[in-house]
């Protein structure tokens, strides 16, 4: 199977995360703390349920494949395909009740990320690429939904660009120094969002995200859909970003170079 006969199973896994995390965002609901004594690091009920209604759709219809997901780790994560999932990501903005949080949903292909989606339940978005094109789903002016290509934006200079991170308080060290040169040429920086950074990159209105200490499940989902929109991600060293760690993604190849310049210092 090629991923694009995937693509219909993508989006039952899409609207079965939806389904089970919208009645928990913007209610009382319980946190835990994953990362205690550390940074915090919260999981919620929703998390949970949404990925496992996500892992026993994939275990039902490809009893073969692996998974790797964010609260109950991997299984099969050797086999040919493998899915990635992470229910909530930017779980601190979910229990914030802002809206720049997302399901994560990726595949691999023999170890190569080969398609991914982006849903934003609340909006009603997503986000979905192949490697080779990728596309927007979303409510238009009226009830009917859309679809449009996504496109990076051209951006060759850091003094015109505008570049994004989570928060500047998951760097440590020589990479928060790393991060303030980049920081220090762009034109605007923000910080927040987490995967609707990566989201907005791919729609042309962000040109450079850049992230520190990421697992697979943040990343390999995110990768054919910045590819797909013409765009590029890599690691910090501009090797293959789907092992995590310390990732950039560019709109334009020629700003993704300057990146890494001012990222190795």
């Amino acid at each position: 199977m090629t991923a694009v006969d995937f693509a219909a199973f993508v989006e039952k896994l899409g609207d079965a995360a939806s389904e089970t995390i919208l009645p928990f965002f913007r209610t009382t609901l319980g946190t835990e703390d994953k990362n205690s004594g550390g940074i915090f690091d919260p999981v919620t009920e929703a998390d949970r349920a949404a990925e496992v209604a996500m892992r026993r759709m994939i275990e039902s219809m490809f009893p073969a494949h692996g998974i790797v997901g964010e609260e109950f780790g991997s299984v099969r994560a050797d086999a040919d395909y493998v899915w990635v999932l992470d229910p909530i990501d930017g779980t601190k903005a979910f229990i914030a009740g802002l809206p720049t949080w997302g399901v994560l949903i990726g595949l691999m292909h023999k170890g190569q990320p080969t398609y991914g989606m982006m849903v934003q339940p609340f909006t009603g978005e997503r986000f979905v690429g192949d490697c080779g094109s990728a596309h927007w789903h979303g409510p238009g002016l009226g009830k009917a939904r859309e679809r449009r290509r996504l496109t990076t934006r051209r951006c060759n200079s850091l003094a015109v660009a505008t570049v994004m991170t989570t928060s500047p308080l998951l760097y440590k060290d020589d990479k928060l120094a790393a991060l303030r040169r980049l920081e220090a040429e762009a034109r605007l920086v923000r910080y927040g969002c987490d995967c609707y950074a990566f989201a907005m990159l791919a729609a042309g209105h962000v040109d450079c995200v850049v992230e520190s200490g990421v697992q697979p499940y943040d990343v390999v989902a995110l990768v054919p859909i910045i590819e797909g929109a013409g765009g590029i991600i890599t690691n910090w060293d501009g090797g293959p970003p789907a092992a995590g760690g310390d990732v950039v993604a560019s709109g334009d190849h020629r700003l993704h170079k300057l990146a890494l310049e001012r990222l190795k210092g």
